[in-house]
């Protein structure tokens, strides 16, 4: 089974590089099948991880960051991969 992680997190106003560069810097107690990092306006930024792992596993996230740095706490949420069907 495939679960994938997903971080998201918004800057204070003009800190989005910064945060950005602090997301990609995160680094993990072992590391992911595959991760990719976004951005958008508004100065947000979503790291995904995708781990083989079941959905209730204990697997690491990246970490809140400082306070000063975010405009509100991150939001985070966790999915598993359903099987593909045909189109």
């Amino acid at each position: 089974m495939t679960v994938a992680l997903m971080w998201e997190a918004r800057a204070v106003q003009g800190r989005g590089a910064e945060l950005l560069e602090w997301a990609r810097a995160q680094e993990l107690a072992h590391e992911p099948v595959r991760r990719e990092t976004f951005r958008a306006p508004g100065d947000r930024v979503l790291v995904i991880t995708w781990w083989d792992a079941v959905y209730g596993a204990d697997l690491p996230e990246i970490p809140e960051p400082d306070a000063e740095l975010i405009t509100r706490a991150v939001h985070r949420w966790r999915f598993e991969s359903l099987e593909t069907l045909p189109s």
